[in-house]
């Protein structure tokens, strides 16, 4: 009779592997295609869910229990909605107000509401795809290895990795030297981008829902793009968001009750091979 091969133990560089493998390509023909190819943005988003899937079902074949299957309370959403309107819309009134930053027309806010609400519905399953393999999936694997604080940072730091095409595309096209923008771009966006995904983090581990996490991924990304596609977004608005972002990821890391929220959030028959 042929031995089955026992379960392979997870690997942080071979599930990265995957995810890059899977949903890289689609960040870097974007750039190349033009602006009607935005949509592939969204698909190497759900590549993610792709490779964790592969990496769960017959990679590491350690499944999927406990990352996060419940719907939360109704609470939970108003929140999301509200971070995301306090991250992008409430800088956005100032600007307006103080006229820092003037729409270049007269929108009203029905057209800017309407495109916000096809947009995020668009955007819920990728959404929900980087949530399942960032959180859901790789999160809980770390925290079964590494302190909290370590597995966050770790996580978050996955996180900017996997961003790095769009990065560097920003990079480019900024006006001067490449080799300056560039590595300009990385740096100022490396502790954001950690200490967001620590909010995300937060997000999905004090509601134990992978549902609520979707929801803010998505209305983050479409506040966002519907401001800036429809009125724009001026100076204070895209620094904003990086601000109180790095200030709320800080406050969390240090003072939530991460040890307890780890316990909670590993899941039931995982014994990582350490």
């Amino acid at each position: 009779m042929k031995n089955e091969d026992p379960d392979r133990p997870f690997s942080l560089k071979v599930y990265l592997l995957i995810i890059i493998m899977l949903s890289w390509p689609f960040q870097i023909a974007y750039p190349f295609l033009g602006e009607a190819f935005k949509p592939l943005l969204l698909l190497s988003m759900i590549m993610v869910a792709v490779g964790t899937y592969i990496a769960g079902k017959f990679v590491f074949r350690d499944g999927f229990e406990n990352a996060g299957w419940q719907w939360g309370k109704p609470k939970h959403y108003v929140y999301a909605f509200g971070l995301a309107l306090f991250l992008w819309a409430f800088p956005r009134v100032v600007e307006q107000l103080l006229g820092i930053y003037e729409a270049p027309q007269d929108i009203s806010a029905r057209t800017i509401l309407i495109e916000f609400l096809l947009s995020f519905t668009i955007t819920l399953i990728p959404a929900f795809s980087e949530e399942l393999g960032w959180r859901g999936y790789l999160l809980p694997r770390l925290f079964a290895r590494y302190t909290a604080r370590k597995a966050l940072l770790l996580h978050g730091f996955v996180t900017w990795v996997w961003h790095l095409p769009v990065v560097v595309v920003m990079g480019i096209q900024m006006t001067g030297n490449p080799l300056v923008s560039v590595p300009l771009v990385m740096l100022i966006s490396l502790v954001p981008t950690i200490m967001h995904a620590v909010v995300f983090a937060y997000i999905w581990s004090s509601t134990q829902s992978l549902a609520v996490s979707t929801v803010y991924h998505a209305a983050f990304d479409e506040v966002r793009d519907s401001i800036e596609g429809t009125i724009g977004l001026g100076p204070l608005s895209q620094n904003w968001q990086m601000l109180i972002l790095t200030i709320l990821g800080i406050a969390l890391l240090w003072k939530a009750k991460w040890k307890k929220r780890a316990n909670e959030s590993l899941f039931c028959g995982f014994h990582p091979n350490l």
